[in-house]
């Protein structure tokens, strides 16, 4: 298949042109190389490299600055989903995009399933949801994929910010009272793979399996990393001051994507460790 990912620089969109460079003719653009907000750069890239796939791995991802940011996000995080898909509305490809957790407002607890009720309670989940609506209403042929808690080699993420703390201050204090499933960027290119090649069409909620806190999640990190002698004290949400609310509960149900894939997400202390040794695993 020929296959366009848009943000293919990023955290995501660099395992993605790995994963699926594979087995598919891969190409991708970035910042730079065009501009997600502008429906005419849309149609250009489309038309240039006429794909069957495109994988929008391209997002405003600051949660607190999308508070104050709120045109910015919404413009590509919304109004980007349409003008992809409006590019693409001649050519028929199929348009993966991703999701988050937080269009949930995490009072479920029990894990989230694909048509639980959407009821964002920050700025960055409002506009990844309107994003959602847009590509349901406008794109016939697409996969919705809900993610969580995703961190990779590429960029910024929790992992690295713990090290980095804990080499440099010695002690950590950590937010115990929201849980969600970890998920490493490699595991959902790849499964975002396996979704493409069984030419799956919907919404589907993609993680690593299991949960925890952001607390026992730092835990983890530093005990895989054999990082002795930090102290890593758990705190309330309150404690912090964030611009942006997060949901208490982030857990997502996997089944769906289980059934149709019939793989199953590695368990999020396996991921993290091979994260963390530099191995990846690959699909096979």
């Amino acid at each position: 298949m020929r296959i366009l990912v848009m943000g293919h620089k990023g955290m995501l969109g660099s395992d993605l042109m790995d994963v699926l460079g594979r087995d598919h003719e891969v190409g991708g653009v970035d910042v730079g190389e065009f501009d997600i907000t502008s429906a005419p750069d849309c149609l250009r890239v489309v038309g240039e490299f006429r794909p069957e796939v495109i994988v929008n791995a391209a997002a405003y991802t600051d949660v607190d600055g999308c508070e104050t940011n709120r045109d910015a996000c919404f413009a590509v995080n919304a109004e980007g989903v349409r003008n992809i898909a409006c590019a693409c509305k001649d050519s028929g490809a199929k348009i993966v995009h991703y999701s988050t957790d937080y269009v949930f407002d995490g009072t479920k607890g029990e894990p989230y399933l694909e048509d639980d009720p959407c009821r964002p309670i920050n700025a960055y989940g409002a506009s990844k949801r309107k994003g959602e609506q847009i590509l349901i209403e406008t794109a016939e042929n697409h996969v919705l994929i809900r993610t969580a808690w995703l961190y990779g080699r590429q960029g910024k993420n929790f992992v690295k910010a713990i090290l980095a703390k804990a080499r440099d201050e010695g002690m950590l204090r950590v937010v115990d009272d929201q849980v969600g499933s970890p998920t490493f960027s490699v595991d959902l290119a790849q499964a975002t793979k396996l979704l493409v090649e069984r030419d799956c069409r919907g919404i589907y909620h993609v993680t690593n399996r299991g949960v925890c806190s952001w607390f026992q999640f730092a835990q983890k990190i530093l005990e895989f990393s054999q990082v002795s002698g930090v102290t890593v004290e758990p705190i309330q949400s309150h404690e912090l001051t964030r611009k942006a609310k997060r949901p208490a509960y982030s857990v997502l149900s996997n089944r769906k994507f289980m059934e149709a894939t019939q793989k199953a997400m590695r368990p999020w202390q396996v991921a993290l460790n091979d994260y963390l040794t530099g191995q990846s695993h690959i699909h096979r």
